[in-house]
């Protein structure tokens, strides 16, 4: 009996924790500018998400007759364009409500593509080193000899610019910066004595890469994918306002900033709100991106 109660009891002290699924929500919910951020991103993805299927009005149709109205709290203005018209009758909200989609579509599926294809060659840059390192970060050198928005602008020439082409471009030109981090991190891992015990045991390169390596690596990939996401709707909207995006009528904040510019001392609600639209978007995510990189460190992680 005492043996089994002392295994029992070992058994016990030797399973592990459950961990607490609530912990992270609780840990956000108690810093108030990244709570106020992740408000500011779910609220925009779930106005993207919802608004399209209970609204009926269409971001790009023109009704010149109501062009240029004011937000409701104007004099002139009225309740069916909440935030006014643009300058050829398109409503402000809605055009900002789709211009939300459209930004984070790029900023989210840029950041997929650039981890997807950045994440797997630095780790295998940093792991196998040598030849196969210098190529890799040669190619990487290269590609950051050129101005990244020349870049942009010379694909952006070639190919016509559509939706799913600046999000393949934008990702595809943002593979560097997530290779080079993974590859310092795998370096540094690399010579560690748990990778040196699996290599002793005869655990292949790819069980080694991917079981044991990878996982300590992801915490900074995932930080660093948040300010990318930002950078990459950052860079969208900069090309659309130079007339190098997406195509004039469609509801960008890039473009619609740059089409309300000539009438801003008449009309400052357009471009106004699709700034304001940007700035909070950029904000959300790099707040975001602050707190991950805390929670994510051991270094700076308490248990609250």
């Amino acid at each position: 009996m005492t043996l089994a109660r002392g295994a029992g009891e070992g058994a016990a002290l030797a399973a592990p924790a459950r961990p607490d699924r609530w912990r992270m929500l609780r840990r956000l919910a108690r810093d108030r500018v990244a709570l106020f951020g992740a408000a500011v991103l779910f609220s925009l993805i779930a106005a993207s998400v919802v608004v399209p299927l209970v609204s009926s009005v269409d971001p790009m149709a023109t009704d010149l007759p109501n062009r240029l109205r004011p937000p409701a709290w104007e004099p002139t203005g009225s309740l069916a364009h909440a935030l006014g018209t643009d300058g050829l009758g398109r409503d402000v909200l809605i055009r900002v409500v789709y211009g939300a989609r459209i930004s984070l579509t790029i900023g989210f599926g840029a950041a997929l593509i650039a981890v997807g294809v950045g994440v797997p060659l630095g780790i295998v840059a940093g792991y196998y080193g040598g030849v196969t390192d210098g190529v890799l970060m040669r190619l990487a050198d290269i590609q950051l000899g050129f101005p990244s928005l020349l870049l942009y602008i010379s694909a952006l020439t070639v190919i016509q610019p559509s939706l799913s082409t600046m999000v393949v471009i934008l990702g595809i030109a943002g593979w560097v910066i997530q290779a080079r981090i993974v590859r310092s991190q795998v370096l540094a891992q690399r010579q560690l004595e748990y990778v040196e015990a699996a290599r002793a045991i005869g655990a292949e390169s790819s069980l080694i890469l991917f079981r044991h390596i990878m996982p300590n690596v992801l915490a900074p990939t995932i930080v660093i994918a948040t300010y990318t996401v930002a950078l990459f709707i950052i860079t969208a909207a900069s090309l659309s306002f130079l007339g190098l995006g997406l195509p004039p009528s469609t509801p960008d904040w890039g473009q619609m900033i740059a089409s309300s510019m000539q009438y801003i001392r008449r009309a400052w609600w357009p471009s106004t709100f699709a700034g304001i639209a940007l700035s909070l978007t950029v904000f959300g995510v790099s707040v975001l991106g602050d707190w991950l990189r805390d929670y994510l460190d051991p270094r700076l992680r308490t248990e609250m």
